[in-house]
């Protein structure tokens, strides 16, 4: 209903009064009940016009609280992988300046050790490593019995430095005294250099009687007893082998010997050659 109905009916209202009063037939009716009557309808209009109010609520949710869940279980996703591939032995080997027996020992790794693989040499025999000892920082270790772990498609090949030249060198002790036709003396050679030995000059000198033995040969002969005669065409590196002397008509025993050896690369007493004298009683 609009706001100007309340208005319409209140005249409407007095226009029927005004018409009751100028009728003679018509009763007057009581102004007060009139004015209570005309507020009743003002107030009953009032009331159907106005406006039915709904309160509005706006609802705003909270967002859910999130529990995380641990997993028991951790899958790794990468897998490392060293830079430097690590080499380990099963039976403890030498590490030297150069990749052979020829080359100066420096370390060694043993089992349960590992150390770091930078290169290795042309023939793939070698590993150029970190030197697992004091000493050079770096070394060549034989790859017979070891394991290589990590990438090695990327590792250099590296060039062995120059051979060394070897140095000949032995030692000489006396072993002992021997007869069958003569007297003799037995003397132990042991070759601590890096060249074989091939050949031998031997002067034994009595310096009691004066009496001076000597030999030369290729080989080296050892004599035992009558029968019994053992020849070595060479003496190599690392190696030891017994020489018999010349023999003397007398039994020297209780004499002071002396016992000058040369020992030669080559054969005749040629080459590369060493010489030691000892002294002895036998």
């Amino acid at each position: 209903m609009s706001k100007s109905a309340p208005i319409f009916s209140f005249i409407t209202l007095l226009l029927f009064v005004s018409l009751a009063c100028a009728l003679p037939n018509l009763s007057t009716p009581d102004p007060s009940l009139i004015g209570t009557t005309v507020a009743q309808t003002i107030i009953a209009d009032l009331t159907q016009s106005a406006p039915s109010l709904t309160p509005t609520f706006t609802f705003t949710p909270e967002p859910p609280t999130l529990t995380p869940t641990l997993s028991s279980s951790l899958t790794p996703i990468f897998t490392f992988t060293p830079l430097v591939p690590l080499i380990s032995v099963s039976v403890a080997t030498n590490c030297r300046v150069g990749p052979g027996k020829i080359y100066e020992r420096v370390g060694a790794l043993l089992v349960g050790e590992t150390t770091e693989v930078y290169a290795l040499d042309p023939t793939g025999n070698y590993w150029y490593v970190r030197n697992p000892d004091t000493g050079p920082e770096f070394c060549w270790l034989w790859g017979e019995y070891a394991t290589v772990s990590g990438n090695i498609s990327a590792l250099p090949i590296y060039t062995p430095p120059p051979t060394p030249t070897p140095v000949p060198a032995f030692e000489a002790s006396y072993e002992g005294k021997e007869t069958c036709v003569g007297w003799w003396v037995d003397i132990e050679l042991k070759n601590t250099g890096g060249l074989t030995f091939k050949s031998i000059s031997l002067t034994v000198r009595d310096t009691n009687t004066d009496v001076v033995l000597s030999m030369y040969a290729d080989g080296f002969t050892d004599n035992s007893g009558c029968l019994d005669s053992t020849k070595k065409d060479n003496l190599n590196p690392g190696t030891t082998l017994t020489i018999s002397t010349p023999a003397f008509n007398y039994d020297p025993s209780g004499h002071r010997l002396r016992a000058t050896i040369t020992l030669c690369s080559g054969l005749g007493q040629n080459g590369v050659c060493v010489t030691q004298a000892i002294n002895f009683i036998p």
